[in-house]
């Protein structure tokens, strides 16, 4: 595998978007309380409320119990800023609605990095990804240059053309990395607080298991970087 570069750190303000509550757990977490240690300013935007995401549990009890199970999560990595846009869970479309609602969450955040989960096709060459992760990403790319147009969406706020680039967790195509070592117990800890969703998983299933799920993951990235423990991100320019 190729090595990775250096996550650049000379920024202030990131807005975390994505599909799920949890997605941000799968590691992006411990890099994100390595930033909030460092006085970033962190902000999360979830696009659903992961209503439909445990086989046993009805919709209208899940959403709740998941909303609440993302705020806490955040906490443990220093974000306590947790926003929800109510998007029917599975059904997510990159349409021009998306991107408006998207666009006006830019401008209103003003950030200068985007912090989101892979949108690629595929996971490890392999599984498939899921179609709100793919389309959370696509939507969230397009809505970062709409935020800056002073045409598009003119009732969504002023324009904000200062966001310097998008950061995808887990990759295929990963050009970054972040040395987590200090900070994993934090990831760990911040996902072991989806304990209602990762109960609901199948048994075996990745990721029922916080700590050795995620220390494996940055073990096996680490080199690639240069230290014991990391977690990748594709960077695209914005």
């Amino acid at each position: 595998m190729a090595e990775l570069r250096t996550f650049p750190e000379d920024w202030d303000r990131a807005l975390a978007v994505v599909a799920h509550p949890d997605d941000l757990e799968y590691g992006a977490a411990s890099a994100i309380a390595r930033w909030t240690e460092q006085g970033k300013e962190v902000t999360y935007l979830l696009v659903t409320d992961g209503e439909a995401g445990i086989d046993g549990m009805d919709p209208d009890r899940c959403g709740p119990l998941r909303r609440a199970e993302e705020v806490a999560s955040a906490a443990v990595v220093g974000v306590h800023s947790v926003e929800f846009m109510g998007r029917p869970d599975g059904l997510v479309v990159a349409d021009v609605d998306m991107r408006r609602d998207l666009a006006a969450a830019i401008r209103r955040h003003r950030p200068d990095v985007l912090i989101a989960t892979n949108f690629r096709e595929h996971w490890g060459g392999e599984g498939w990804n899921h179609v709100d992760h793919r389309n959370t990403g696509l939507a969230l790319l397009d809505a970062a240059r709409d935020a800056g147009n002073r045409w598009l969406f003119t009732d969504a706020g002023e324009p904000w053309s200062g966001t310097r680039f998008a950061a995808f967790l887990g990759s295929d195509l990963a050009t970054h990395g972040v040395d987590v070592g200090d900070w994993i117990d934090k990831g760990v800890e911040s996902l072991e607080a989806h304990r209602t969703y990762l109960d609901g998983l199948p048994p075996g299933t990745p990721g029922t298991e916080p700590d050795a799920f995620l220390r494996g993951m940055a073990e096996f990235a680490g080199p690639r970087l240069g230290v014991d423990m990391a977690v990748t991100f594709e960077i695209i320019t914005l």
